[in-house]
């Protein structure tokens, strides 16, 4: 299985990116998705997760601004980030808990950069 970001990039502050994340490989169902984000210097933190029951949580920094929605079909997973500030700058990773048929697996991407920055 391999996950794999996209959508990072450089955008002004009170911009949007919509950040997507694509699951392949040997996958018989998805269970739980979650974006992370880590700063320099920082630890790993969670920003928005969901599982395959729909509930959703986020972060205090990302309530209101953020959304994480999944396109089941395709094995995607999406976050909205709308009214971007500068201390949303960071590597943003997406983990996915993936069932194969025989055992549950977490998967992690390699991670895509946000910049927020006028």
């Amino acid at each position: 299985v391999q996950v794999v970001e996209s959508g990072g990039g450089l955008v002004q502050p009170g911009g949007s990116l919509r950040l997507s994340c694509v699951a392949s490989g040997s996958i018989f169902s998805v269970e739980a998705v979650g974006w992370y984000r880590q700063a320099p210097g920082k630890q790993r933190e969670l920003v928005a997760a969901t599982s395959s029951g729909e509930s959703t949580n986020y972060s205090d920094s990302a309530k209101g601004r953020f959304t994480i929605s999944r396109d089941h079909a395709r094995n995607t997973v999406y976050l909205q980030m709308n009214r971007l500030k500068p201390e949303d700058t960071a590597v943003y990773y997406c983990n996915q808990r993936i069932y194969n048929g025989l055992n549950f697996g977490v998967y992690w991407g390699q991670g895509t950069q946000v910049t927020v920055s006028s």
